[in-house]
């Protein structure tokens, strides 16, 4: 007999302390994983899944290895038992629980061999009474048993029940199996364009036994809602105002009558900052809430990162007994911010100021509007049972190291893990949150309904008191994608479907989040065109604009701009055209796919396949899979592969080495030199514009390893750049030095063209442009066309350095400090330029601990520094370009490292030009 860990109280950051007699961890290695039709039975772990399990006792391969997404299928349809070792030190007299944080998905749970529930979502936290069943069970027959049944086997079933919802044709988003919409499972478990399909089974979150005495309870989940008084979502509220903090405990157990409610706010040094009882307490059989005012004085505020502090305190809550026991304690770590998204009509001080009229679509952090710079983050791995604090930390060091402050947690993942917050709270990244429904319409029957309000509820209570915390929406592209298919496939039900989506998206989950939150906003999509009007004394009181565009003030000859975009276009020709991309408030996702290096490959295909168009790379590519991907539809798999081709041929020199796998990396690395090129012409065309947000498409490998996108992101994401706007076709340049500084700043902008060699042009334009830029703003520094200034000239042999030094100070700070930031321009496409080799130097101090690169004889465009596997680091600065005789001093942090340094050794320098050379 195996003793799980037990303990009389348990207490743990976000968690509750339960006066319980025994609460038992069903964490750890207690457990048997078993198919007996398929005569399997291995050791097994919780938190886990099936595949983990598996693949530890060597039962399967590496998930990730290989075609190993197709060859596992067998997996996913067959179903699986976790079993317990009997669980010891269990009272049969006292009241008993299980509690379980999560179970993926479909599961018959046992104990001591008798039925207890059956479950259905992901998503939610289950608790059940089993005294009744404890009490007539012998001791060798305490054991839990939870049989998984197969999820897409399961929504099969359900999609084929009589009566069961459909929808139009081409509206719902198929990826590797079907059905995925009408079961409460981590959607992109059944596959996605960016990555593969496993529909993973088992018990993925932590799970406790608790015993309970008489008039004693355990906190299951608890909120903790900070906001200023008068505060209500959707609303700036008024930043002089005190806060307001409303606590609220759920539990199971036997509440005694009388109890109140305690806190104590303190410092994370321990210091006392406030301290009392929580007023208007009100108790039901599952929730206690009560709440108290912090004087505005008496607290920091919390920023995200580049913009202030992230100043956290704790604070602790006790539940106690009218005979002044304490019968139970939460203990949160909070921040005290309002965080806003905006979604107002502009008002006339904003259209004297030049702001298109429409409606706003921005982030107000504690009552500052502010560039909102970031990706979108997709689930780091396929089995969230193995992503770690640890490996989360890396990651989000990287975001802040990449000048990011938020993340746009994309819907159809699972819900972040508390640790995520956390650590997002400490290193000042907002997390745009969302539930996870995306790319598809879903069932509104009552059955569905009422799981949902338990999974938003769970969640949202869960997470709320993180100030990271930015925005609830409901879902990944519904309005914009799926209300508009169904408008293209059947017009006359655009009403129907639309009703149904509302009925989901506003009827059921708004009054959970606003029910409550008045701390943080809700959209029901990402993207949408906002709300058309607001109004609390309506029980729902959002009215979304959809198409209503034309609604509000609208001036002649001035487009009105509502809402958020998000922008896919698989055509490169669209780099370097400013008209292809949306004019919107804000940008929420674009972008293009790249290759990952030649490193991250060697960790998971064999040197066989390591081949640009080998069946192993292809299938591995899963953009775009018309009515999935198999090892059938080898054309259809073939898409993404063609996409980054063409965009590699239309815009750089094409490599062709000689030694096959030299060639791969190369080709690897010119996918990620248009990638990067692509987003940060984006990004500087959106910063221009209004408030702005992030893109997608990994910029940083699965170990962590940064690609050529996130070192580019990283340098258009400094508070003050210089950006090139060109048009191709009409030879139209202008460049334009943009601000998101709280102030304005003032400096000079210098102007050089060259020729490839370094030799410098006497081209008829301004060597040096003084300027002003107001607060998160833009200014024009040139405006030329290249067929007048390079007229007699040969385009594909001349490139501009441009170059800003200014003085400005950072938010929240009152010291002046000295912005640089330096970029270039070439007016034709880098294939027709004519390259001549940098002669580029690679040096090491092992005293500074600094790499020093050094151009000696030509231009060098895209110069990258790349490392051999066995570590995973980031440079100071990377994907550069340097004239004749300059050096840049590179330094560097490394994450991890088995090579004990070795790495350094290994580490090479390499220009386009390197890109065509034979070897």
């Amino acid at each position: 007999m195996v003793q799980f860990k037990s303990t009389s109280i348990l207490l743990a950051l976000a968690s509750p302390l339960a006066c319980a007699q025994n609460v038992v961890s069903l964490k750890g290695d207690g457990w048997t994983l078993s198919n007996p039709a398929l005569n399997i039975s291995v050791p097994a772990h919780l938190p886990s899944q099936a595949h983990l399990d598996l693949f530890a006792n060597q039962v399967i391969g590496d998930p990730y290895y290989g075609l190993n997404d197709f060859n596992l299928r067998w997996v996913v349809w067959a179903n699986w038992t976790y079993t317990s070792d009997p669980i010891s030190g269990l009272s049969p007299s006292i009241s008993t629980w299980l509690l379980f944080n999560g179970l993926d998905t479909f599961a018959t749970i046992e104990f001591c061999g008798q039925h207890v529930a059956n479950t259905n979502n992901q998503f939610r936290q289950y608790w059940f009474n089993v005294s009744s069943i404890l009490s007539t069970c012998a001791e060798a027959d305490r054991q839990i048993s939870l049989n998984f049944g197969s999820a897409p086997l399961i929504a099969n079933d359900i999609a084929n029940q009589p009566g069961q919802e459909t929808w139009p044709y081409g509206v719902q988003q198929v990826y590797e199996f079907t059905n995925r919409w009408f079961i409460r499972k981590e959607q992109s478990d059944f596959g996605w364009d960016w990555g593969p399909a496993f529909a993973p089974a088992g018990p993925w979150q932590p799970a406790w036994v608790v015993q309970l005495e008489s008039e004693e309870v355990y906190v299951r989940n608890s909120i903790v809602d900070i906001y200023r008084e008068g505060q209500m979502p959707l609303i700036p509220p008024n930043q002089n105002n005190d806060w307001v903090v409303n606590a609220s405990i759920d539990y199971f157990g036997d509440l005694p009558a009388g109890v109140s409610m305690s806190y104590d706010l303190t410092d994370l040094q321990n210091k006392t900052i406030a301290s009392g009882s929580l007023g208007n307490v009100n108790c039901t059989n599952s929730t206690v809430t009560g709440e108290t005012t912090v004087p505005a004085s008496m607290v920091d505020l919390w920023w995200p990162s580049q913009l202030g502090p992230q100043t956290l305190y704790y604070m602790n809550i006790d539940l106690v007994s009218s005979s002044n026991k304490t019968l139970a304690s939460i203990t949160k770590r909070v921040g005290f911010r309002t965080i806003v998204l905006n979604e107002f009509p502009i008002s006339d001080a904003q259209l004297a100021q030049g702001i298109a009229p429409g409606n706003n679509w921005h982030f107000e952090i504690n009552g500052h509007e502010f560039y909102a710079k970031g990706s979108n983050f997709i689930p780091p791995d396929a089995f969230w049972a193995r992503v770690t604090p640890e490996r989360i930390s890396l990651l989000f060091d990287s975001v802040v190291e990449g000048n990011q402050n938020m993340l746009r947690v994309w819907a159809s993942g699972a819900y972040s893990p508390d640790f995520m917050y956390d650590l997002a709270d400490e290193k000042g990244i907002l997390l745009w949150s969302e539930f996870e429904f995306g790319d598809a319409l879903y069932p509104v029957d009552e059955a569905f309904l009422d799981n949902v309000r338990e999974e938003i509820e769970y969640n949202v209570r869960r997470v709320n008191h993180h100030p990271s915390l930015a925005l609830w929406a409901g879902g990944n592209e519904l309005e914009n994608l799926e209300l508009l298919l169904v408008n293209q496939s059947a017009p006359d039900e655009l009403d129907y479907y639309m009703a149904q989506y509302e009925t989901l998206f506003l009827d059921t989950i708004l009054p959970v989040v606003f029910g409550n939150s008045h701390s943080i906003s809700y959209t029901p999509s990402s993207t949408s065109n906002g709300w058309l009007s607001l109004n609390f004394s309506n029980a729902i009181p959002v009215i979304e604009r959809y198409n209503n565009l034309t609604a509000g003030r609208v001036q002649p000859l001035t487009c009105s701009v509502y809402g958020e975009t998000d922008f896919y276009n698989y055509d490169p020709a669209v780099l370097y055209n400013d008209s292809a991309f949306p004019t919107g408030r804000f940008s929420n996702e674009f972008g293009f796919h790249s290759m990952p290096s030649i490193q991250s490959w060697r960790q998971q295909i064999s040197p066989a396949d390591l081949s640009f168009n080998s069946t192993t790379v292809i299938l591995r590519d899963h953009h775009p899979p018309p009515g999935g991907l198999n090892t059938s539809n080898f054309v259809n798999a073939s898409i993404g592969q063609a996409q980054m081709t063409e965009a590699v041929e239309m815009w750089y020199p094409v490599p062709n080495k000689t030694d096959s796998v030299a060639n791969f990396s190369a080709w690897c690395h010119a996918t990620q030199i248009f990638q990067a090129d692509l987003y940060t012409s984006e990004i500087g065309f959106y910063r221009r514009g209004d408030i702005w947000v992030a893109p997608t498409w990994a910029g940083i490998e699965y170990d962590g390893r940064w690609k050529v996108l996130h070192y580019a992101a990283k340098d258009y994401y400094q508070h003050v750049i210089i950006a090139p706007y060109y048009n191709m076709a009409t030879g139209n340049l202008s460049v334009w030095v943009t601000s998101d500084l709280w102030s304005p700043i003032r400096g000079t902008a210098s102007f050089a063209w060259y020729d490839w060699s370094g030799n410098k042009l006497p081209v008829n334009t301004s060597s040096s442009v003084d300027f002003i830029v107001g607060a998160i703003n833009s200014t024009q520094v040139l405006q030329t066309f290249t067929t007048d200034i390079l007229a007699g000239r040969d385009p594909s042999n001349t490139v501009l350095h441009m170059t800003i030094e200014a003085a400005g100070s950072l938010p929240n700070c009152n010291a002046t400090r000295v912005f640089k930031h330096g970029n270039w321009f070439h007016p034709t496409a880098l294939k027709d330029a004519q390259l001549v080799d940098p002669g580029l130097k690679l040096s090491y101090s092992s005293s500074t601990k600094n790499f020093t690169v050094e151009a000696r004889s030509g231009v060098a465009a895209w110069v990258w520094l790349d490392y051999p596997s066995g570590a995973v680091l980031n440079f100071d600065s990377n994907a550069f370009w340097l004239l004749p005789n300059q050096t840049r001093e590179v330094g560097y942090v490394v994450k991890s490292d088995s090579t004990n340094g070795g790495w350094i050794g290994g580490v090479t320098v390499q220009s386009l030009w390197n890109q065509t050379l034979s070897t």
